[in-house]
């Protein structure tokens, strides 16, 4: 994998959630390309081998394990073997999260009628829903948390990066409880630096904006290749006018794990998103 900026992690033990999953699953990818030995963790255990799998392809150092975020039993004994196989964990990507259609009106705005109307509306969300989308992402990041960064106590060099999302700014249409868990996880980066800032850990994250991949195409484009209500509305919100490439991601990722370019940058939450949390419309 070819890198957008130097950035040495040689010797570096890296763990990331979620890492089944495309962005996080690239994340690893770019980690190993930079050098450290990643541990790439997932509840889908066959998502996290084909990772992994992929990494040593090209020559990197991965190891795929199975475990739940939310459960800390699990979390611990992936803790175990991760510290038996590549040593402690200096790098922490808190990359598991998501949505659930449990917890998504189907339309933007509340009209009269909808109590009644063959519509999910904002009544009709389910309780346990909205409970799986929150804890997902902020119990999600706060357990691996809890568990790995009692490796990186008084050693140098560590660093804690979260995934934040343009929801925390702003509140999307449709998806209150994604976009109240991702304000969450800003709000829980900045107490995070704050209280490790003494024992030499960096925590920070970043915010992506809106991306294009195989995964939400069908809920960005028609069939036909043309964009969706809700694309349209997005772009135009975009300065950029257009959707962010996976790829555009790393270079802020590795911005933030670059201990010497970022040492004194810590509790920060960076926007990548071609300018959409910058526009007010007008």
């Amino acid at each position: 994998m070819k890198l957008p900026i130097h950035t040495d992690l040689s010797g570096k033990v890296a763990v990331v959630t979620g890492a089944g999953g495309v962005l996080c699953g690239m994340f690893s990818k770019a980690l190993a390309a930079a050098g450290a030995k990643v541990a790439v963790l997932d509840l889908n255990e066959e998502a996290a081998q084909e990772v992994a799998a992929a990494i040593e392809q090209d020559g990197g150092i991965a190891k795929a394990y199975k475990c739940n975020v939310l459960e800390k039993d699990s979390m611990e004994a992936c803790h175990q073997q991760v510290l038996k196989d590549f040593g402690p964990c200096d790098i922490l990507i808190n990359g598991a999260g998501g949505n659930n259609p449990r917890a998504t009106t189907d339309k933007e705005y509340f009209e009269l009628g909808d109590i009644d109307a063959d519509t999910k509306s904002f009544f009709d969300l389910e309780q346990k829903g909205v409970e799986f989308v929150f804890n997902l992402n902020f119990i999600g990041t706060l357990v691996p948390t809890q568990v790995f960064a009692k490796d990186m106590i008084g050693r140098e060099g560590c660093n804690i990066l979260n995934i934040s999302s343009m929801n925390a700014y702003t509140p999307l249409t449709k998806i209150p409880a994604y976009s109240g868990a991702k304000a969450a996880i800003s709000n829980f980066t900045q107490w995070l630096a704050v209280h490790f800032s003494k024992v030499g850990i960096r925590v920070n994250a970043i915010a992506p904006g809106f991306f294009s991949t195989k995964q939400n195409a069908a809920l960005l484009f028609n069939p036909d290749g043309t964009p969706t209500p809700r694309t349209g509305k997005i772009l135009a919100a975009t300065p950029m006018g257009r959707f962010g490439e996976s790829e555009e991601l790393l270079g802020g990722l590795l911005f933030l794990l670059n201990n010497e370019a970022a040492s004194f940058i810590t509790g920060i939450v960076l926007p990548i998103d071609g300018g959409f949390s910058a526009y007010s419309g007008v």
